[in-house]
């Protein structure tokens, strides 16, 4: 009975002894083992063995996590105080030096950032803090990971979430957007108008020119249609005189009539427009003597008609 108690004893401390020989280490996490107060090594995830009673082991959390800094209340380099919130991301790269070079690296992190906020947003004017967010972000990260990094923390990002000036800042800068926004709507309007102007004007001009250009090949055509028409004018009397020349030739006729002939035409040939005679003041005896030759030749061919 006794053998029987002591070995039931012996398995419970055996089971005792395996459950403080065991230690389960997450994926997210790592293991400091510390034996009689000094640090031993480092457990990674999974199924550990330590010694009992011997090894402490301290878990340290690897993931990534975020840190809200409190607003702070900053004066800009145009003395005008704003005030400040923003984020932080960061993560533990080294257990080691986490666990043994600082205390408590979130708050370090935390007061580190609101310092470092002032000495940044502090060496700009407000509207230059308001539109470089960027800027800031990045000053702070880089100023951050460099404090940080001989804690074994690494500061991925930083992120301000807002810069609020005071009211009447707010409320003039209000005005100004207004004022601004009232000003490019004018210019707009106005610039509009200009273009709407030298379209309208553009649009008169070339009316004018095609109106003109028209005008130009009508009068153009009208003076082709005249020219052609002259031309076939003056074709046929060319052709008219050279039928009465040949009827005269080929009728034989004595000078008489010829004289005759010609003086019939004179003034069909003053009768034209574009025909114009001009006689010397000295040729107006003859034409008078050539006219009653005429008229004697027209009363001998009368009066020798009923002879024959």
């Amino acid at each position: 009975m006794e053998a029987y108690v002591l070995v039931l004893v012996l398995v419970v401390f055996a089971f005792i002894i395996a459950g403080l020989s065991i230690r389960i280490i997450r994926p997210y996490e790592k293991g400091l083992v510390e034996r009689l107060g000094r640090y031993q090594r480092t457990l990674d995830s999974g199924l550990n063995l330590i010694i009992p009673f011997f090894d402490t082991v301290l878990k340290v959390d690897m993931r990534e996590i975020v840190l809200d800094v409190p607003p702070q209340l900053v004066i800009t380099k145009d003395n005008v105080s704003v005030e400040v919130d923003c984020i932080i991301y960061c993560q533990v790269t080294d257990p080691v030096r986490a666990r043994y070079e600082i205390a408590n690296y979130i708050m370090a992190s935390s007061k580190l950032a609101q310092t470092n906020i002032r000495n940044v947003v502090g060496e700009m004017d407000l509207d230059q803090s308001l539109s470089s967010r960027d800027t800031i972000n990045a000053q702070l990260r880089d100023v951050l990971d460099t404090a940080t990094d001989k804690w074994g923390v690494k500061v991925n990002r930083v992120e301000i979430q807002r810069i609020d000036p005071p009211a009447d800042i707010t409320e003039a800068m209000s005005r100004q957007m207004k004022a601004e926004r009232d000003k490019r709507a004018v210019i707009l309007v106005a610039e509009g108008d200009r273009r709407a102007a030298i379209e309208r004007a553009e649009g008169s001009k070339r009316s004018a020119i095609l109106e003109a250009e028209g005008y130009a090949e009508a009068v153009q055509k009208k003076a082709d249609a005249e020219r052609y028409r002259q031309i076939a004018v003056a074709e046929g009397e060319a052709k008219a005189i050279l039928n009465v020349f040949s009827a005269i030739h080929e009728g034989k006729p004595d000078e008489e009539l010829i004289t005759l002939k010609y003086l019939d035409m004179l003034p069909r040939l003053a009768d034209k427009p574009a025909n114009k005679i001009f006689l010397p003041f000295e040729a107006s005896g003859i034409i008078s003597a050539l006219s009653a030759m005429v008229e004697g030749i027209r009363e001998d061919k009368a009066q020798s008609a009923p002879a024959a």
